[in-house]
């Protein structure tokens, strides 16, 4: 059985585990996320989340372009956009776009069943400030930004799992990958624009237009 099946079993059965159970399961130390770097165990930072839901329009209407542009502009969006286009075709883009305004949303309702409860988004938090804080969010220990770091540290690596189960039990276990590795790829432009140069890029990629 390939490796990565295993690993979808064990997110899978996660994700069907008592919402508490699941979130009182610790990673094991040095344990690594599906798509590539460090697990993240520790305490959630909810506040970055919560501003990032507002910047994509609230709970029940996030959409990620609408965050994106909120943080980044969208001439600036319009360009990443272009990028990702070519790096890696227009259909995986599309699908990591469209990937990540459905994770979310069904990141929030895991969330809610597990007794999660978003602060208030700091007022201070938008705009760059935002998108730095993502950044700082998902960049691990090795200095490359990892997507699975930020998913876990936005809510918790327990979320992360049930998210990616649920992704891969609705639209397959490479759309998941997709949305992982392009979000490495658009994160770490984004820290390189603002000016986050210590920041690396996590050597994962997609070939174009597959």
């Amino acid at each position: 059985m390939k490796i990565s099946k295993i690993l979808m079993a064990v997110a899978v059965s996660m994700a069907f585990l008592p919402a508490g159970a699941a979130l009182a399961a610790d990673a094991a130390p040095g344990a690594m996320n599906w798509f590539g770097g460090p697990v993240y165990d520790g305490a959630p930072a909810l506040d970055v989340t919560a501003a990032l839901v507002k910047a994509g329009g609230g709970a029940e209407n996030f959409s990620f372009p609408t965050a994106l542009v909120s943080m980044l502009g969208e001439k600036t969006v319009n360009a990443e956009v272009d990028k990702l286009n070519k790096q890696f075709g227009d259909e995986n883009t599309k699908n990591f776009i469209s990937g990540m305004t459905w994770d979310v949303h069904d990141a929030l309702k895991r969330a809610t069943e597990a007794g999660v409860k978003l602060p208030a988004a700091p007022a201070d938090m938008k705009g760059p400030a935002l998108a730095k804080a993502l950044v700082q969010a998902g960049t691990a220990p090795d200095g490359a930004f990892w997507s699975g770091h930020m998913f876990d540290k936005l809510l918790s690596h327990q979320i992360h799992n049930q998210v990616m189960a649920d992704v891969d039990a609705k639209f397959g276990h490479g759309s998941d990958q997709n949305t992982h590795y392009i979000l490495n790829q658009a994160m770490y432009d984004v820290a390189q624009a603002l000016g986050m140069k210590d920041v690396k890029l996590a050597p994962t990629h997609l070939p174009k237009g597959k």
